[in-house]
């Protein structure tokens, strides 16, 4: 499995498909999750050159001794030193939940190295509804003791955002991120990482990000929305699309936080946003 170690000592997880594709894709997982944040939306990124990349502290990657790394600062910077160990002058980013946070301050800081930003359920305004249902399972493992059992609670609990996935993917889902162990289900990210959200809230209130977000100006852009979404709201997705005319939009019946991503709406707006790249 390929590694490689950042400027502060990490080793840290990545996947690569090759260089059949001129167009590199690096996609950005949600918070908790790792590469295979991806798996769904794979088979249908044949034309590109896929890249993901597991953050510091999650699946594959090393945990970071210092909990003040697990900031969106310093996970910005490890995707371009991804990028500067595998000679990549420009990329385009997929960013999931947290991972699209991370190509918004990538637009921020080192936007040269961009050449095309998608978020995935993502804004630059979070309510706290949203914070609050994420902040109940961050670094906590799962009452249920096996996959199947955890399976059946998740299918529960997203019902009412995702109506029509069934129970099969949710078991897919539980069984990529727990690993079942004689003492129940553990996580494949580092627990402390709630410790680090925890801390960061203690600072004083959230930073207005919409600066980071309007960063994306004159580039190619998409978002895309569950249409139940708790963590970008409706009224966000609109303010969005007035602040930046250009940015490309849909929203999916039937999902919340997050879309699979294999949603023909998403894949159409993915592709037509990536053939817009020389």
């Amino acid at each position: 499995m390929p590694h490689f170690t950042t400027t502060d000592g990490l080793s840290l997880h990545y996947t690569d498909t090759g260089k059949a594709s001129p167009l590199p894709l690096i996609c950005l997982p949600g918070l908790t999750r790792d590469g295979q944040d991806f798996r769904y939306f794979a088979p249908h990124a044949t034309r590109y050159r896929m890249i993901t990349l597991d953050a510091r502290g999650r699946g594959r990657s090393d945990h970071d001794t210092n909990i003040a790394n697990y900031n969106v600062m310093r996970e910005a910077q490890d995707v371009t030193e991804l990028m500067d160990h595998l000679g990549l002058e420009q990329a385009a980013i997929l960013g999931t939940s947290r991972g699209g946070m991370v190509a918004m301050v990538l637009a921020a800081t080192a936007k040269e190295r961009l050449c095309a930003v998608l978020l995935n359920d993502v804004g630059p305004e979070i309510p706290q509804d949203g914070i609050a249902r994420i902040m109940e399972y961050v670094g906590r493992r799962p009452a249920a003791k096996t996959h199947d059992k955890a399976a059946e609670t998740l299918a529960a609990l997203m019902a009412p955002a995702f109506p029509d996935v069934p129970l099969t993917r949710w078991r897919e889902e539980v069984e990529v991120f727990y690993d079942e162990t004689p003492d129940g289900l553990s996580l494949r990210y580092d627990t402390r990482l709630r410790d680090a959200l925890l801390e960061q809230s203690k600072v004083g209130p959230p930073p207005d990000l919409w600066p980071l977000f309007m960063a994306l100006e004159g580039l190619p852009c998409g978002v895309i929305r569950g249409a139940n979404s708790d963590v970008l709201s409706h009224e966000t997705f609109l303010e969005m699309q007035r602040r930046l005319p250009d940015l490309k939009a849909v929203e999916l019946n039937n999902r919340g936080h997050v879309p699979f991503l294999d949603e023909p709406a998403a894949l159409s707006l993915i592709h037509s946003l990536l053939d817009q790249i020389k």
